[in-house]
């Protein structure tokens, strides 16, 4: 990471590299925990041990071989309301960035994690810290394989492999461009462009105004994903219905 030079103008201009740790959204945690922290501080690790995904889910990932970086933010313009918007523009980051190397089959699988076809590629945990009613700081952790080739699980993909690149990616740069993309992004949204971002961000979600199989308690019902709320509720018709879900409510059946 001796190299490391973003085109940004904050982001990933403070950057922390461990060769290895356990997570890099919990070295970012700490870090908040000093009080001493730059906005757009990030975190970059070659070898994380522990990662963490949505609904406590761990992550898979081989050292040297994948992009695992923790980016952290001073979101304070956002309302805790409004904090699913975060997601939105950072999603947006990432499929950009990726648009470079890939032409077809990326999505955003609600609520953050990114797929090509019925694989997934990575993912994205935020935890925020409140002061009030508002957004203190905010940790991006990001996950994306890059060059693993072999998965544990089947549904796992890598841009190597969607790609059909016969050489691996140089991670350092690939890092610089995801940090000027979700700056970009990052950018947008704290000017206001919260409802141009969602447009965007419904014509890029997995299965978006498609009928399919999900469940719920262990019961399998039809639905289409026709909105995202505020809060990142994930909308859906449900027969005659319009329903609600939180994070955790409901799950995609993929076969």
């Amino acid at each position: 990471m001796h190299n490391f030079q973003p085109k940004t103008l904050f982001l990933g201009k403070n950057t922390i590299y461990l060769p290895s740790c356990h997570s890099t959204n919990d070295i970012a945690a700490e870090i908040i925990q000093t009080k001493r922290v730059f906005d757009g501080t990030i975190v970059i690790t070659s070898d994380q041990t522990a990662g963490r995904g949505q609904r406590g889910n761990t992550w898979e990932t081989l050292p040297n071989q994948n992009i695992t970086v923790s980016m952290i933010l001073k979101p304070d313009f956002l309302a805790i309301a409004q904090q699913f918007t975060l997601n939105i523009a950072v999603s947006l980051g990432i499929y950009e960035f990726l648009c470079k190397y890939l032409s077809d089959g990326l999505t955003v699988k609600w609520p953050n994690d990114i797929y090509v076809g019925n694989r997934k590629m990575g993912g994205v945990l935020i935890e925020n810290t409140l002061s009030g009613s508002r957004l203190a700081y905010s940790v991006v952790g990001i996950g994306l394989n890059i060059n693993q080739l072999s998965f544990a699980n089947d549904r796992a993909i890598s841009l190597r492999l969607a790609s059909q690149k016969t050489e691996d990616y140089v991670i350092e740069k690939l890092i610089e461009q995801l940090c000027e993309c979700i700056e970009k992004y990052y950018l947008q949204l704290k000017n206001g462009h919260t409802q141009t971002q969602k447009k965007k961000y419904l014509e890029r979600v997995f299965r978006f105004g498609e009928w399919h199989q999900y469940e719920q308690n262990g019961e399998r019902f039809l639905g289409k994903i026709i909105d995202v709320a505020e809060m990142g509720h994930l909308i859906m018709q449900v027969g005659e219905e319009v329903k609600k879900f939180d994070f955790k409510e409901v799950s995609f059946v993929i076969e």
